[in-house]
């Protein structure tokens, strides 16, 4: 004898999401960053992003795992150390390279959009 459950679920609850995320970083000053030394840096700022996740999901070997809400809180300045320097690298890239980052920027998007992954 087989037996099977349907379950119908009607949310009537609409959660509105922001679409967009502006962040805002500075250029940072006394620093002379080159296209190289940014790359390195922002390899090394995402495997300290790594690391943090590792300590959320128990990797990190550590006798006393922490809290959930004290690593979320680690793996967010993480996530922003890795902005700032990915900013600083678009800096270079503007300074130096003369890139246009708003062209690429737009051409991004469009590339966002003609996937389906954003309006």
């Amino acid at each position: 004898m087989t037996v099977t459950k349907t379950v119908t679920e009607t949310v009537t609850e609409t959660v509105t999401k922001p679409v967009t995320k502006t962040v805002t970083l500075p250029r940072l000053n006394r620093l002379s960053p080159s296209l190289e030394s940014t790359a390195l840096k922002i390899m090394e700022e995402s495997g300290e992003l790594a690391q943090a996740i590792g300590k959320l999901r128990g990797l990190s070997g550590e006798q006393r795992p922490l809290e959930e809400t004290e690593v979320m809180q680690l793996v967010a300045r993480e996530l922003v150390d890795v902005a700032q320097t990915a900013v600083t690298m678009m800096f270079v890239l503007e300074e130096q390279y003369g890139i246009d980052l708003e062209n690429i920027l737009r051409e991004h998007m469009a590339k966002l959009r003609s996937k389906g992954y954003c309006d």
